[in-house]
């Protein structure tokens, strides 16, 4: 590809964020995991030529904005001119102009939701549109993969998957497929409003399973239990066994010490407005909750969740269809 081959003015790329249903920290070690995108959370990103100086050695100049641009803009500018670069190279685009590129995120980062994939997912389509370029999912998938391990350590993969799913989907050993789903409900995700960090989660739990002969082996076991039997009530629409599953790895995740008590009270607050089940999801160490409720129950849950100090709640729909369950 020429240098300074321009073959659009603008280019744009959008993902959105996600939520782990079971299975995370656990995935890193080759168990299933099960997440669920949520569309309404959305990053889009715009890319195009720039006159200005960018900054560092990528030619790269990063504007952030949209209800979670501060934090994204003081910790994550470095690692996505490293993306840039890495897309250019990819794309066989090297020198030319500098280029701008507009980031408007309203996933709030530290929550366990996928910010950074999904910020790095459209940041990667955005500069293969910008160049006239087509990517394949797999190629983009490990664009984005390149990033989130510099972000956050040993990646499982699964991030850097749910934020461009269309449904939920398994996640294992790099694999993914979608779902069969045989429930309706609603799914109710609660920000904690403490920001956590997935690469301390991930550390945390290395450590505790170096010092605890055994550990690792039983906490992955326990995990893919919950999360083989999660995803079986899911397509079986067995919606009260698939709540169980979720207070249960809720439960594992805690006893890890991946948990906080503003999040255990907003687990305990969803189960006592009637929730089916409830846990955190993701990296943890703050960040979210996510519970599963009936439709007539949803506007108790998120009541309590509120007044027990949930900073945020959004609801992501459940639903089912009669050919998937099985």
């Amino acid at each position: 590809m020429a240098e300074h081959h321009r073959a659009r003015s603008i280019g744009t790329g959008s993902a959105h964020a996600k939520a782990i249903l079971l299975g995370e920290h656990a995935v890193v070690y080759g168990a299933p995991a099960l997440a669920l995108p949520m569309k309404q959370l959305t990053v889009t990103a715009s890319a195009g030529w720039s006159h200005r100086t960018a900054d560092g050695r990528y030619g790269v100049l990063f504007t952030m904005t949209g209800s979670a641009s501060r934090p994204l803009a003081t910790e994550a500018s470095g690692s996505l001119g490293r993306l840039a670069g890495e897309v250019k190279a990819f794309l066989g685009v090297s020198g030319g102009p500098n280029l701008d590129v507009i980031v408007d995120c309203a996933i709030p980062p530290g929550r366990g939701l996928g910010s950074s994939a999904a910020c790095a997912r459209a940041i990667v389509f955005a500069l293969a549109d910008l160049f006239g370029r087509e990517l394949s999912q797999s190629d983009a998938f490990a664009l984005v993969q390149t990033a989130e391990s510099v972000a956050h350590g040993r990646a499982s993969g699964v991030d850097a998957q749910a934020v461009g799913a269309s449904a939920p989907l398994l996640f294992q050993g790099g694999q993914v497929r979608e779902l069969p789903i045989g429930c309706d409900g609603l799914f109710i995700v609660a920000d904690s409003g403490d920001t956590g960090r997935t690469k301390d989660a991930v550390g945390l739990l290395r450590s505790a399973f170096e010092q605890n002969a055994g550990a690792r082996e039983k906490f992955v076991r326990r995990s893919r239990e919950l999360t083989d039997a999660g995803r079986r009530a899911l397509a079986e629409g067995r919606s009260e066994r698939l709540g169980t599953c979720l207070t249960d790895n809720h439960e594992l995740l805690r006893a890890a010490g991946l948990s906080t008590g503003r999040i255990d009270a907003l687990v305990e607050a969803a189960l006592a407005a009637g929730s089916l089940g409830a846990k955190m999801t993701g990296g943890g160490l703050g960040g979210c909750l996510i519970a599963l409720t009936r439709m007539d129950q949803a506007r108790e849950v998120t009541q309590r969740l509120h007044r027990a100090g949930a900073a945020h709640t959004w609801a992501v729909p459940l639903k089912g269809s009669s050919r998937h369950a099985r």
